[in-house]
């Protein structure tokens, strides 16, 4: 009975495999939508900020931000959903919104609204993603392109 060798044959190829596996490509999609997230919420922060800060004097202004503050926490949920789905990551949900209690008024509901620390930290986030989104998705695309002959 003979043996193979085991050195392999050199005009063999070695057999054909994925050139990445299935979590890089997930992992490579996660930054390349951090662009149009990160500016998406960038903007939507400028604009709720500027005129609700500007709009505050009035009637609307106030309500308005309460409202903006609601659509940050939205935000926030959509990118801890991005981030279980595509990276696999165990984030915990917020604190839910305190509720003034039932019989206060429109005031103390408005006022347990601006007071939302997780609102804040929303919008916040949605503000200074801007730069990290722009790095990552040019460090991404450059890298697929300049490195993948490699």
């Amino acid at each position: 009975m003979t043996m193979s060798p085991s050195v392999p044959d050199p005009d063999r190829l070695p057999p054909a495999r994925f050139a990445l596996d299935r979590w890089t490509w997930r992992e490579v999609a996660y930054l390349l939508a951090n662009l149009p997230l990160a500016v998406v919420g960038f903007v939507y922060t400028v604009v709720l900020i500027a005129v609700g800060t500007g709009l505050s004097v009035t009637v609307i202004g106030l309500p308005l931000l309460v409202g903006g503050l609601q659509g940050g926490r939205l935000l926030g949920r959509v990118e801890r959903w991005r981030a279980r789905r595509m990276l696999g990551v165990r984030v915990e949900e917020p604190s839910p919104l305190a509720r003034g209690h039932q019989g206060q008024g429109f005031f103390a509901r408005l006022w347990a609204g601006l007071k939302d620390p997780v609102g804040w930290r929303a919008l916040l986030y949605g503000f200074i993603r801007l730069p990290w989104g722009v790095l990552t998705f040019g460090v991404t695309l450059a890298s697929l392109f300049v490195l993948w002959p490699v």
